[in-house]
């Protein structure tokens, strides 16, 4: 099995028994037997956990990220698609399997212990506010001002944390429900700008 090949199959395994059961109650030897992979080519791989975590969490990015975007771009350019955001998680929080925000839950087991995940979770957080800036600065009219700008990195912060928000009460209550009512906050939010 090539570098590549078993690179993927390692992050899959990590993806699905990570997410599914954290981080710490996962061993190494479990990722080995989920995957089909040598032991010796994992550590090939992913010489450390912690750095078969930093390779989940940053391909768990792209491709939150990625699918996010994707939904989001099938409406209509302004505020339509900001709230598209909210709509999108409804459905992320309505797949089976939904175990809250794996950034967040590896940020709990390894945040203070890890500062490479510690900062790939940062990473992603900011990424997502940035992307909600730029929905909020196509929406804007007059997003070219300084205060334009500000606005817009205003309110992209209080759209944040409605988004983590609900992320977070969705994976405690087990009901997408939080989807709704962080898309309502947000709509107010829209209309009083």
């Amino acid at each position: 099995m090539d570098q590549r090949t078993a690179t993927t199959r390692l992050l899959d395994a990590a993806e699905e028994l990570f997410y599914a059961r954290g981080v710490q109650a996962v061993g190494m030897d479990e990722i080995r037997a989920a995957s089909g992979v040598s032991l010796k080519r994992l550590y090939q791989c992913f010489p450390s956990k912690e750095q078969l975590v930093v390779g989940y969490l940053r391909r768990r990015d792209g491709r939150w990220r990625d699918s996010l975007a994707r939904s989001v771009t099938t409406r209509a350019r302004g505020a339509e698609q900001v709230l598209a955001v909210f709509d999108w998680l409804h459905e992320w929080f309505s797949e089976a399997g939904f175990h809250g925000c794996a950034f967040l839950n590896s940020f709990g087991e390894l945040g203070a212990t890890s500062p490479a995940v510690a900062a790939v979770v940062r990473e992603h957080k900011t990424e997502v506010q940035r992307y909600l800036a730029t929905l909020l600065t196509d929406a804007d009219t007059d997003a070219d001002t300084d205060a334009g700008e500000a606005r817009a990195g205003a309110l992209a912060e209080q759209l944040n944390v409605l988004v983590e928000g609900a992320i977070t009460t969705a994976a405690i209550t087990g009901t997408p429900a939080p989807a709704h009512h962080a898309r309502a906050a947000a709509e107010a939010l829209l209309d009083r700008r």
